[in-house]
């Protein structure tokens, strides 16, 4: 039996406890309270990684427009661009009907292989994509899986998993890749994305390929479109490529043929931006700048070795000044033929143009494979003593140049035959290039005749720096007058480049104000990575 002084030490001790604990308790909430909450920064893509629900979708979805060129700092696009590309793989395990959401139009559905024709199903923006017939006026946005895609798969099942994913990816910086430049106008059209897989099998180089239709509204005259689908396997976050890929320009639509299956979209670029031009005036500077040296050392040296011209000239001289023209004039038509060549990389070709130490290779092509021919045409001793006569047998003009003697095959392959490939490719490029220029204004009739003069200029200064003045020489051979046509525009040709050149550099002020379409060139990256 507990005495009432034992029993009161223990009631103490109890109430010493039970302070002492509310005490630690109250300063682990004080801690608690005082120390700052980590943020949830979903923009990371590693919140919601592998969760597809509504809230998820929308959560992520939010990035987008969070993600933007100037503040990219809270987010990572390769974990971001990740989530989206795995979004169908959801779609296929998961077996999910449809999925309507304000930036996300998904659907899923068991297709047959053993089918009869054609499918087709609907892109529209603002739709579930859903399956259509063939009525182009009644379905603009569509994609088109030809019958052997499916006809390949009846040996391994009878039905298939078809999962088409239409995303809006905003204007921010997912899914834009190095290929893209915000700054001079380059974007995915409308900004929409379109998702095809099969089943979750890897499908790629299809004998017939699935067409995918994209409308737009008129386009810039300065901009041209390209159809292209995201390489995951490009950098470390993935890239634009148009591997497999072809592009069909029509008056509002354009068709994209492509041999396998991925997200695909609709980039539209300049055509002509400042990068381009100005790397276009580098190597027209580098090319007329070694030209110039040259000239001045060639006029030297003819004037040195014209002293006594004529048959006493020494045999030695001679040679030697027939192979410095030869060469002059060869690197003429090769630097004309590069020109031609890197509008083509720039215009036509647009991606995977990329080359290490571009403007070097140029260079040894431009100034090497000429000392190449003049050599080997040397080692053949053609060159000498040239005479001009005329219908009398008088003679009329003595040169160094190919001598008589020599074998017709060296001059018509390494003079005409060499111009005869440098003309026919330039003409090749610069057809393609006003063919853009001038067919995509087409789409803006009734908006003014400003953009037609534009794409005139252009194509001349382009003309220019392609060699077209010396075109003119095929015309010779018709009579008198057309010899002096290509004597007086050839004579000219540095004229005309000046004249490009400094409408380039010396804009007037409306061409600024209206230079949106291109950005400035010190912002954006060129192609020669020296």
């Amino acid at each position: 039996m507990m005495t009432p002084r034992v029993l009161g030490v223990l009631l103490l001790s109890r109430l010493l406890l039970w302070a002492s604990g509310m005490e630690y308790s109250s300063n682990k909430q004080e801690q608690a309270r005082r120390q700052p909450e980590q943020p949830r920064n979903v923009c990371l893509g590693l919140i919601n990684k592998g969760q597809y629900e509504s809230f998820h979708l929308e959560n992520t979805a939010s990035c987008f427009t969070k993600c933007t060129q100037s503040g990219n700092e809270g987010c990572n696009l390769e974990n971001l661009q990740r989530y989206w590309l795995e979004f169908e793989h959801h779609l296929l395990e998961s077996q999910s009907g449809i999925v309507n959401m304000s930036f996300l139009k998904a659907a899923v559905q068991n297709v047959s292989t053993n089918i009869s024709e054609d499918l087709f199903f609907s892109l529209t923006p603002s739709q579930v994509p859903g399956q259509v017939t063939e009525d182009e006026r009644e379905h603009p946005d569509r994609v088109r899986l030809p019958r052997s895609l499916f006809e390949s798969l009846q040996s391994n099942r009878s039905e298939v998993l078809l999962a088409i994913t239409v995303l809006d990816i905003s204007p921010g910086n997912l899914f834009k890749g190095p290929q893209l430049s915000l700054e001079d106008g380059s974007r995915v059209l409308n900004n929409r994305l379109v998702g095809l897989s099969l089943g979750g099998i890897p499908v790629s180089r299809l004998a017939e390929p699935l067409e995918i239709t994209f409308s737009h509204q008129h386009l810039p005259s300065n901009m041209a479109l390209s159809c292209v689908f995201w390489d995951v396997t490009k950098g470390s976050a993935g890239d634009w490529s148009s591997t497999g890929c072809s592009t069909e320009l029509r008056a509002k639509r354009t068709v994209c043929r492509c041999d396998h299956l991925t997200f695909f979209a609709l980039l539209l670029k300049p055509i002509l931006d400042r990068a381009t031009v100005q790397f276009l005036v580098r190597i027209s500077q580098a090319g007329c700048g070694a030209s110039m040296i040259f000239l001045a050392f060639t006029i030297v040296l003819y004037a040195v070795l014209s002293v006594g011209h004529g048959p006493e000239q020494s045999d030695a001289t001679c040679w030697v000044q027939g192979a410095v023209f030869h060469y002059f004039l060869l690197c003429t038509f090769t630097w004309m033929g590069l020109e031609a060549f890197h509008l083509y990389l720039l215009v036509i070709k647009v991606f995977n143009t990329y080359f290490g130490h571009y403007f070097l290779k140029l260079s040894l092509v431009g100034w090497g494979l000429p000392a190449l021919i003049v050599f080997g045409t040397g080692s053949a001793d053609s060159y000498g003593l040239y005479t001009i006569r005329d219908k009398r047998n008088a003679t009329t003009l003595e040169l160094c140049w190919f001598r008589e003697k020599a074998t017709a095959s060296a001059l018509y392959t390494t003079v005409h035959g060499y111009f005869l490939v440098t003309f026919l490719f330039g003409a090749v490029v610069l057809g393609l290039v006003a063919w853009k220029i001038f067919t995509l204004p087409s789409a803006t009739a009734g908006k003014g005749q400003g953009p037609t003069w534009k794409g005139v200029f252009t194509v001349l200064g382009l003309s220019s720096l392609v060699g077209v003045t010396w075109w003119l020489a095929i015309l010779t051979p018709l009579g008198r007058s057309t010899i002096y046509v290509f004597a007086v525009f050839n004579s000219l040709q540095g004229v005309f480049i000046f004249g490009w050149f400094t409408t380039l550099y010396f804009p007037s002020r409306s061409a600024r104000a209206s230079s949106s379409g291109t950005g400035r060139a010190d912002q954006v990256h060129t192609m020669s990575h020296e």
